[in-house]
């Protein structure tokens, strides 16, 4: 392995295109391939990132392909969840039969749609000796990261560890139809974007340094609802601006998700974790948060507290977008603006963290086993919202559960 890492996309949508900002920031690596089930997709996120200067990039036309291809060493796995079996079966089939050689794979979160496929997902690629990462963004967070370290070196050192960390993320609704629709993207918000807070509040609350099963779960409770896209006329508003394929009628997935896990800690302590994710948030666009409290001190985090606003009056009218922030719900009136997206949720550092993983630099930080207990984590939470009650964590047939939502049975 030299010095430079050579990297390949499967897929070409929202969040590759993420990933692509953020290799802006990202010395020792060059994105030179990606591949997409739309031809014309692939070519178009080529382009953007030769026009990002991130690299000599070019559509390949399979997957097996990329593996074929000296130059690229490792690959970023940022397609849809409903493919992901296929797409890593793919890469390991090339690897394992002789067709190529790869260094690693990143996947993106979540990691499958439930357990039983994050556990094939895992097998894959252990089997074909593919080092793997795990791409949890707002872990990597620029204010998480600071915040946990400071936390950690200052408050807990002195006065006893954290003994409850939150997490949030919400906004008004994902981009493309797949994610609404429960058999496709594997249930609704909760699946969709708890994978992201159940991680942060473990995190948090993990010393730096330690193993994450220092903080383990023993206890979930969790709720789900839809408050607003199963309204009637937000399911016509939802099936115009997605497609006949999306009919909340017939078949609603959860748009607010609830979830509290209770942790023992290798010291002998009970913490709590508490997060919620929401597709019903109002605002001007995707806002995360997150708090740490301990016995003498707290973190907060919101990424909405941006620091730059821009103000527009209602002359200004003009095409809508989402230039000041993800998930942006309107053009006028006092706006937030978040500058760097990449960099301020965590993609810029998770790539550059683990192209140095991959190059043999460091160790890495979260690996597919990660993303394997997050999702049993998820399911875990599913089967206590649909149950009405706290489990122990792992609940008896976890490896066997699919959600009611994902299973089109779910009646809000």
């Amino acid at each position: 392995m030299g010095e430079r890492l050579g990297v390949g996309f499967i897929g070409s949508g929202f969040n590759a295109r993420f990933h692509l900002q953020g290799f802006r920031g990202v010395r020792d690596a060059d994105v030179l391939g990606v591949w997409s089930p739309n031809a014309k997709h692939a070519e178009e996120t080529a382009a953007l990132a030769r026009k990002l200067d991130v690299g000599e990039t070019k559509p390949y036309n399979s997957i097996a392909a990329m593996v074929a291809d000296p130059a690229i060493q490792a690959l970023w796995l940022c397609g849809p969840n409903f493919a992901r079996i296929e797409n890593v079966e793919e890469i390991a089939h090339a690897v394992t039969g002789g067709k190529g050689a790869l260094t690693g794979i990143a996947c993106e979160k979540p990691l499958a749609r439930n357990v039983a496929e994050a556990k094939r997902v895992v097998a894959l690629v252990k089997q074909a000796g593919l080092k793997h990462g795990y791409l949890e963004n707002q872990v990597f967070a620029p204010q998480v990261e600071w915040g946990r370290a400071i936390i950690w070196a200052r408050g807990a050192a002195l006065t006893g560890r954290p003994y409850l960390a939150r997490a949030a993320e919400e906004h008004s609704g994902p981009h493309m139809p797949w994610f609404w629709r429960g058999d496709l993207q594997g249930g609704g918000v909760l699946n969709d974007m708890m994978c992201h807070s159940a991680l942060v509040v473990r995190h948090l609350l993990t010393k730096p340094g330690a193993a994450r099963s220092t903080v383990s779960p023993k206890r979930i409770t969790a709720h789900m609802a839809s408050l607003k896209w199963t309204r009637p006329e937000y399911v016509k508003r939802l099936g115009q601006q997605m497609g006949p394929d999306v009919d909340y009628g017939k078949r609603p997935a959860e748009d607010f998700a609830s979830l509290i896990v209770e942790f023992a800690t290798d010291d002998g302590h009970k913490v709590l974790g508490e997060a919620t994710t929401s597709w019903s948030f109002v605002g001007a666009g995707l806002r995360l948060s997150a708090e740490l409290l301990g016995p003498e001190y707290s973190l907060s985090w919101n990424s909405l507290d941006a620091g730059l606003k821009l103000f527009f009056s209602r002359e200004v009218k003009g095409k809508t977008g989402e230039d000041l922030v993800e998930k942006q719900n309107a053009e006028m009136g006092l706006m937030p603006v978040v500058a760097n997206e990449a960099a301020a949720y965590g993609y810029e550092a998770e790539d550059r963290h683990f192209v140095r993983v991959f190059l043999g630099k460091e160790q890495p930080q979260l690996t597919l086993d990660d993303g394997l207990e997050v999702v049993r984590v998820l399911m875990t939470a599913y089967q206590s919202a649909e149950q009405g009650r706290t489990l122990d964590f792992p609940p008896q047939g976890l490896d066997d559960f699919v959600p009611a939502v994902a299973k089109g049975t779910w009646k809000p």
